[in-house]
């Protein structure tokens, strides 16, 4: 059932008025009412006072539910236009539109679009104190101690120890091939001494 109320020679300009209204067409009216109350436009509380005005007629006088009223329109009409003037230079008159709107709003009722919250929405999370668990999470080992069943002594079950693995140790081949090639990098590091004192022997002599 549709129900209407209206607005007339309201001192906003319609193009202002509309911009609100294309924003609330088939949504609920509580939900309506407050994105009215939000909105940073002056025209919105003219539009709000609208709404309530059929929220009511359809309360009162149709014993329709608040609760199921969904916007199904709202047209906003240019109304009567006060001319008046602004005295600018050279004896001229600049006009000014004083420009009005009726507004009408019409409201029906549809069960069950509406949805209802049945519970709390939940909370967010907040820092817990050095030492205390969240509620949050006293909760959580609540639930997982209800859930977990009680177990005695006997039906523990010990399990076996694994195995220990052995340390990896170093191939014998590798450590062999090792010191081997340090020993003859030592006795050609000595050869080569050897030879160079010889040299020099041999150049004091020859001199």
């Amino acid at each position: 059932m549709e129900v209407q109320a209206k607005a007339k020679w309201v001192r906003t300009s319609p193009r202002k008025v509309r911009l609100v209204a294309r924003t609330l067409r088939d949504l609920p009216v509580s939900e309506a009412l407050v994105a009215c109350s939000f909105m940073p436009k002056a025209a919105a509380r003219d539009v709000a006072k609208v709404i309530r005005s059929a929220q009511a007629n359809a309360e009162n006088n149709f014993n329709l539910v608040k609760d199921d009223l969904v916007i199904k329109d709202i047209r906003v009409e240019p109304g009567p236009m006060l001319k008046r003037g602004q005295p600018r230079a050279m004896g001229r008159l600049f006009s000014i539109f004083k420009r009005t709107s009726h507004i009408t709003a019409i409201v029906e009722d549809r069960p069950g679009v509406v949805k209802r919250r049945s519970a709390a929405l939940p909370r967010a999370p907040q820092p817990a104190a050095a030492g205390r668990p969240t509620p949050a999470a006293a909760a959580a080992t609540r639930a997982a101690a209800a859930l977990t069943p009680a177990t005695t002594e006997s039906d523990e079950s010990v399990a076996p120890a694994p195995p220990k693995k052995p340390k990896a140790q170093p191939a014998p081949s590798a450590s062999k091939a090792l010191t081997e090639g340090k020993k003859t990098e030592a006795k050609k590091t000595q050869a080569k001494k050897k030879d160079d004192g010889k040299k020099d022997t041999k150049e004091k002599k020859s001199k």
